[in-house]
């Protein structure tokens, strides 16, 4: 019945989707199994993509010829770019996002995908021969042979759902959990642990009194997150905000000896920086109110998300608490909060390209690593199905370093530090923030993947156009002669100091109250120079020349920095011979294996003195 594969990809989340999508665009044959062919790529929590850091991931993973950046604009029903009143690296793109819409859009570039078969069945076990994996049995009987496997579980393994005292098995509320591959891992020698996430309620949009709330339009322009050209929607819906209050808390106080959470019948760690309401007032509990985003989940529903309300209460306490937020009181409640325990695989057992160090050939993306959030699961994924198609054509793997992109840091985070609650991506996880911005994904990283095979030669004509468009203007503002009679006026009523002499058009850019755009509305001349490019490439002079000293910075930085990531450490290097070595720092080293000093020396732990004797040892 089955042919077999090159890669197998197990799950169809954020993580599943991306995988299969680069593997087979690559050139492998594929087979995408999932246990429901319905909620492929299905947004699982907030019908939302991007934000804070998150943003800049998904434009990374478009850049690199991902399909996250194009299904989030062609389904999007709100954009904001958040930030704004910030330097541009902590610009970060966020959109609202029909949910029924963005998995069929996704279903629908996977379905064009060419060399990618779909199956709907449970993995229940992985074939294994001489310490490399060799395809998958399924729930049905079926053995299906591949070269390499890419797990992308999400929530799925051994995952159990908790409301109140209630408790039962699933991946998600209503669909059955995934059983057996975590006893197969661990018989292996993998280590495993639990982690936990949870889900607010949903209502009827119908019953909410909007009045009563602070409305949140979408931004006037929709920049959105491809670099290629996407079909955005001509109006946009709005988003609302309201609070919880003291009477709130006190109702949902009330359930908390019905609480997993705090019953101890929850042992999984919660995300740190996504709690749920019950978390918040216990954490936080000299604060009166929390706010709390009501968003729309698309265009043809009346279903609204609470973000912001996560909780794994009684569905009774949830109800009442919900109907004393103001705009709330006749809320009809279309399905309850929940939370859900689920396995995951500490990710200090992968390599750098999330190949598992145990088993050749078999790659983790997504949750299964400790990760949480559909932008970190997708460049996962991304990454995942790249490096398993490297691997079986014996190829090298594509790495990207923390100085090239979010999604660098974010590996090398997990492999490095590994992570014993939910991780999610802020922009202060990147200390070369600068350089690792949301407007030059496409330039740091499309070349990159164009050299693969990966991203199309349409994105390459892109990045070059865009790239000489800006040479070009940064030119036209170096030569742009400005005299005080132009400007003077102008500065004056934006109460920045005048100039005596000529200056040219960059070196005003340079102040911090003025923009370009500014400068072209008040110099007609200069506006009819630089009104032939288009926004995005006049935003990224403006960025670059405004910015410059900073990157330089950032960029002597990287350098000084990449001595330590040069210096390669070999796989079988034995720590346990160097006695100078503290016994933590033998155990860790033995354990993570790090592939260079710059890793080691980013281990927890470790510390600079650890590293110069590795240093002394390596003959450096």
């Amino acid at each position: 019945m089955f042919s077999n594969y090159d890669i197998i990809v197990v799950g169809a989340g954020h993580a599943g989707c991306e995988a299969a999508a680069s593997a087979a665009n690559l050139g492998s044959k594929v087979l995408l199994i999932t246990m429901n062919m319905q909620t492929i790529a299905q947004m699982s929590c907030n019908p939302a993509m991007g934000g804070i850091a998150k943003g800049q991931i998904v434009r990374e993973i478009d850049a690199l010829g991902g399909y996250s950046g194009i299904v989030t604009d062609e389904s999007l029903i709100q954009f904001r770019m958040l930030n704004r009143s910030k330097g541009p690296a902590m610009w970060s793109p966020r959109a609202q996002n029909d949910r029924m819409l963005f998995s069929a859009k996704w279903r629908e570039l996977l379905e064009r995908t060419s060399n990618l078969d779909f199956y709907q069945d449970m993995v229940k076990e992985l074939i294994i021969s001489e310490g490399k994996v060799a395809g998958v049995k399924t729930g049905l009987g079926h053995l299906i042979y591949s070269r390499a496997v890419v797990l992308t579980n999400g929530t799925f393994l051994n995952g159990l759902v908790h409301i109140g005292e209630k408790s039962f098995g699933g991946g998600r509320i209503a669909e059955k959990a995934a059983t057996g591959i975590t006893e197969q891992l661990v018989s292996l020698g993998f280590e495993s642990d639990r982690l936990k996430t949870g889900t607010p309620p949903r209502v009827d949009g119908r019953s909410l009194d909007y009045n009563k709330m602070e409305e949140q339009p979408g931004d006037d322009q929709i920049v959105g997150f491809s670099f290629l050209e996407t079909r955005k929607p001509d109006r946009q819906l709005s988003c609302w905000i309201t609070y919880t209050d003291k009477r709130v808390h006190d109702i949902l106080r009330t359930g908390f000896d019905r609480s997993p959470m705090f019953s101890g019948k929850i042992e999984g760690i919660g995300p740190r920086y996504c709690p749920s309401i019950e978390d918040k007032i216990n954490r936080f509990a000299e604060r009166d109110r929390h706010q709390l985003f009501v968003e729309p989940e698309g265009w043809n529903t009346v279903e609204v998300y609470i973000n912001g309300f996560s909780t794994s209460l009684p569905e009774e306490v949830q109800y009442e608490a919900l109907r004393n937020i103001k705009g709330f009181e006749k809320a009809k409640m279309f399905r309850p909060g929940y939370a859900i325990e689920y396995d995951y695989f500490p990710p200090t057992q992968l390599r750098y390209s999330l190949e598992t160090k145990l088993i050749d050939n078999l790659f983790f993306a997504g949750q299964i690593n400790g990760t949480t959030g559909y932008e970190e699961a997708a460049c996962q994924g991304l990454m995942a199905g790249i490096n398993a198609h490297q691997r079986i054509n014996n190829l090298d793997p594509l790495i990207l370093k923390r100085s090239e992109a979010y999604i660098g840091v974010l590996i090398d985070d997990l492999i490095s530090k590994g992570t014993d609650e939910p991780y999610r991506m802020f922009t202060s996880r990147a200390e070369f923030r600068t350089l690792l911005r949301q407007d030059n994904a496409d330039l740091r990283l499309t070349e990159l993947s164009y050299r693969l095979g990966l991203a199309s030669q349409e994105r390459m004509e892109k990045v070059r156009s865009k790239k000489e468009g800006v040479e070009k203007i940064k030119n036209i503002l170096n030569s742009f002669s400005v005299s005080p009679d132009d400007i003077n006026s102008y500065f004056e009523n934006k109460s920045s100091s005048l100039i005596t002499e000529r200056q040219k058009a960059s070196k005003l850019l340079l102040r911090p109250e003025i923009e370009l755009n500014d400068l072209m509305n008040v110099l007609p001349g200069l506006e009819k120079e630089l009104n032939v490019f288009s926004s995005d490439i006049i935003e990224q002079a403006s960025i670059q020349i405004k910015y410059d000293v900073y990157i330089e910075k950032e960029k002597e930085l990287v350098e000084r920095m990449s001595q330590l990531e040069n210096l390669m450490i070999p796989e079988t290097f034995d720590y346990k011979k160097i006695l100078s070595l503290g016994n933590e720092a033998r155990e860790k080293l033995s354990k993570i294996k790090p592939s260079t000093l710059g890793q080691a020396s980013r281990i927890s732990g470790i510390n600079p003195s650890d590293v110069q004797i590795l240093m002394v040892y390596m003959g450096r």
